[in-house]
């Protein structure tokens, strides 16, 4: 079992990175609430890790913050709940807002994330309501901060792939992007047109 990792950020692709360890490079997938809190490319980072091995393949999840790895592991427990929704929920709230979702029964929320109908919103509200009974995470924990532009690829595409990634379609994932650039402007980084795209995708189904 991994459950920690520190190294040097080798490659930032959100929602995957490549870590470099003595040698070795880990690939982990994040959520986008960790993506945004990460140094530049080239400087240590450290993560909570959760090592998910298949018949078909081995993966490496990884978090800013020991209480968003607990609640992916809570997640992923949940039926008809994998670790891609799990990441794809992660990254479309953060950890207090679904806590909050949970706690005041509300699915209209929860169906506005990729992959989330009705009866699976229901299902995580009946599972999840008494796994989260003490959860009390800090207001630390559950802030999301940008950081730095990593203009290795263009932003739009970068942005664009990322969402494709958490499940969005890719003609749902372009225009989102769409939209967060007309707001940004043209020297947006990536990671703040995926912020942005993923915030105003929750604000237009209101």
């Amino acid at each position: 079992m991994i459950g920690r990792l520190t190294g040097q950020l080798l490659v930032k692709q959100a929602p995957e990175l490549l870590i470099g360890v003595q040698g070795v490079g880990y690939e982990v997938q994040v959520s986008m609430t960790t993506y945004f809190t990460l140094p530049p490319m080239g400087e240590t980072v450290t993560l909570h890790t959760h090592f998910l091995v298949r018949e078909d393949a081995q993966q490496l999840f990884g978090f800013a913050s020991d209480e968003e790895r607990a609640l992916f592991r809570a997640l992923i427990r949940v039926s008809g709940v994998g670790p891609k929704m799990a990441l794809a929920i992660l990254s479309g709230m953060t950890a207090e807002e679904f806590v909050r979702c949970v706690r005041s029964g509300d699915t209209q929320t929860l169906t506005r994330l990729p992959g989330v109908g009705k009866k699976t919103a229901e299902r995580l509200l009946v599972e999840m309501r008494d796994r989260l009974a003490g959860w009390h995470p800090t207001a630390g924990d559950m802030t999301a901060v940008p950081g730095p532009a990593n203009h290795s690829l263009d932003a739009t595409e970068e942005a664009e792939s990322a969402l494709v990634a958490l499940g969005y379609k890719p003609q749902e994932a372009a225009r989102m992007v769409s939209g967060a650039r007309a707001d940004a402007g043209d020297v947006a980084s990536s990671e703040e047109l995926i912020r942005l795209a993923l915030k105003s995708s929750v604000r237009s189904k209101n």
